[in-house]
């Protein structure tokens, strides 16, 4: 029996919500990142400093990330539909993967220009004291959208968000290499602030690596932590009527989880009181983990990994009732036939009308007889009116 419970974190209300916030932060850096970007390209000119020219186009580069968020978050965020039933939350993980990638890019691009300017011979014009002032408003501007990006981004569940907020961060890194190159220069120490930049730049690269993977693991369905694995286990397990818990695979979507479980059970209760053990271990599953988003359970009558678990082609309940109807001769439909499928075998238990009982035609023993010819007979039980 298998049984999928899907209980949609975020309604349509929601989405609405996350997307205005996710908009409303990104439109927000977007304007500062393109303000900052200009006030450094043009202070750069006139006062002499590359560095700031090359910050500046910096800030021009995250005005085109904060359109790329703009872009996946408003697809990200659509409600399931018929094509996509879990969700468009892949999107925002490829978009996460885009911006981890660049930061990776500006982190190497930033090592080798430092690199390169140490190599090359220092320049006749020395930095002004206006670059100092430039690169320290986009330090507080970098920053302070940075907090503020990140707490949306927490607050939406949104790596994307994150890593754009990360993003903002790199480009306050850059400008502290600013001020460093521009006061070292004044003093005559110019290998100083190279030699940070080089640092900041692998840290950079090292923010986007760590996006860039996550999101990678995230799109081959890479599972859960080990521990976070057992515990789902455990409290499977301690869910009264639950006999076992096997094939139990976890992946991601965003910061949802998806689940797939296989729980085993007496083989003889009812359909409905299997499927509320499943209920059960649900809820208790999801008080743990309140980002479990998607829980299929499928309910075991045997264990499939261990011994023989019934994996045959064996008779339907029509064929069945067939073979008994030549065994004992006209069987009634009144008659309650309840069939178990266990080890490649079927386990049959007949509840008969009473005339079956007080029939000298009729006897167990012969029936028995009959049925164990039979490649897929298992067992035989028979009930009658007012017996257990």
């Amino acid at each position: 029996m298998s049984q999928t419970t899907s209980v949609q974190n975020h309604a349509d209300t929601s989405h609405a919500t996350e997307l205005k916030a996710a908009t409303s932060v990104t439109i927000i850096g977007m304007v500062l990142d393109a303000a900052l970007g200009g006030i450094k390209c043009v202070g750069g000119v006139l006062f002499h400093s590359q560095a700031l020219i090359v910050d500046g186009i910096h800030s021009f580069t995250d005005v085109a990330s904060d359109l790329v968020v703009l872009a996946v978050m408003k697809a990200s965020r659509q409600a399931p539909d018929q094509s996509h039933p879990y969700g468009h939350q892949r999107i925002e993980t490829l978009g996460t993967m885009l911006l981890g990638s660049i930061l990776i890019a500006v982190g190497a691009a930033l090592a080798w220009d430092n690199v390169l300017r140490l190599l090359a011979p220092a320049a006749n014009q020395l930095p002004e004291w206006p670059v100092l002032i430039a690169a320290l408003v986009s330090v507080a501007g970098k920053e302070w959208i940075y907090r503020y990006t990140r707490r949306v981004g927490m607050a939406i569940r949104s790596d994307l968000i994150i890593a754009n907020a990360w993003h903002s961060r790199t480009d306050a890194m850059s400008s502290v290499v600013v001020v460093f190159s521009t006061i070292g220069a004044m003093l005559g120490y110019v290998w100083l602030d190279i030699i940070a930049a080089v640092v900041i730049a692998i840290i950079i690269a090292r923010v986007g690596w760590r996006f860039t993977w996550d999101s990678v693991r995230e799109l081959v369905d890479t599972a859960l932590p080990e521990e976070d694995t057992r515990e789902l286990t455990r409290i499977a397990m301690a869910t009264e009527g639950v006999r076992n818990v096997h094939e139990l695979r976890s992946r991601r979507m965003g910061h949802d989880i998806m689940l797939d479980v296989h729980l085993q059970v007496k083989p003889e209760i009812s359909v409905s009181e299997g499927h509320q053990i499943g209920m059960q271990v649900v809820q208790g599953m999801r008080t743990a983990f309140e980002n479990l988003k998607n829980i299929n359970f499928h309910i075991d009558a045997e264990n499939d990994e261990e011994g023989l678990p019934t994996t045959v082609r064996l008779p339907s309940r029509r064929e069945v009732r067939e073979t008994l109807a030549q065994c004992v001769g006209e069987f009634p439909d009144k008659c309650h036939l309840r069939l178990h499928y266990l080890g490649n075998h079927i386990h049959l238990e007949l509840f008969l009308d009473k005339a079956y009982r007080d029939d000298p035609a009729f006897s167990k023993q012969h029936l028995t007889r009959q049925l164990e010819a039979l490649p897929w007979f298992g067992s035989l039980r028979i009930w009658f009116p007012g017996e257990e």
